[in-house]
């Protein structure tokens, strides 16, 4: 972890008060910004943040997404708490997603996207990853459109889970929706990582040292 951050829970002092998305602001009952270790070589990015992560404050916890997503890093070294942990003890990885309010009734609209963007592309910049996981078609599909040379219609999550796709500076590994993997789904997610991305020296996608 950088030796200047403070805590896990929002550590770039983002807005949580933000009123862009009125449709948001009345039915949230907060803004769930990034959590994590701003040093991170991994950045995880979902959608939105999930009933229990607005219950919690922290992106990907609480039961069902939250606590599978959780255990995956957890089994990759990378979370050091229980899965169930409503505050993650983390390092190395960054959570966040690409709206940063919970609607009860549905998922975020392009608008509610592209108003949220600043908060995204400000965390890729201050983080800087090596690897960006996104989590379900939506984010893979925002991230690999911006940061890839592929046609928005190639990219499809259900194929291309568990692979690396490269990107301009940084790799993508995608995932599956936590609540669509299988076991044998989140072991190839879990043997990816392991084999084809720890154990080489993925940091030549930018031509990093090792911190």
């Amino acid at each position: 972890m950088d030796a200047n951050q403070q805590e896990f829970r929002n550590p770039f002092g983002m807005d949580e008060a933000c009123e862009n998305c009125p449709e948001l602001c009345d039915a949230r009952d907060r803004v769930v910004h990034g959590y994590g270790d701003v040093g991170a070589e991994f950045l995880v990015v979902g959608t939105r943040p999930t009933a229990a992560a607005e219950t919690n404050g922290v992106p990907f916890t609480g039961a069902g997404g939250g606590e599978v997503v959780q255990s995956i890093f957890s089994d990759l070294g990378f979370v050091r708490s229980p899965p169930d942990a409503t505050e993650p003890d983390v390092q190395n990885v960054f959570f966040t997603t690409l709206t940063r309010c919970h609607h009860p009734d549905r998922g975020p609209t392009d608008r509610e996207v592209d108003t949220c963007e600043p908060f995204v592309n400000a965390e890729i910049r201050m983080i800087n990853p090596q690897i960006i996981v996104p989590v379900g078609e939506r984010p893979l599909r925002e991230l690999a459109v911006e940061y890839t040379t592929r046609r928005p219609d190639s990219f499809d999550v259900e194929a291309e889970h568990a692979t690396t796709i490269r990107g301009r500076g940084f790799e993508l590994v995608p995932m599956k929706r936590p609540t669509e993997l299988s076991d044998d789904e989140i072991d190839a997610f879990v043997t990816h990582l392991r084999q084809n991305v720890l154990s080489r020296d993925y940091r030549q996608t930018k031509g990093r040292q090792s911190r």
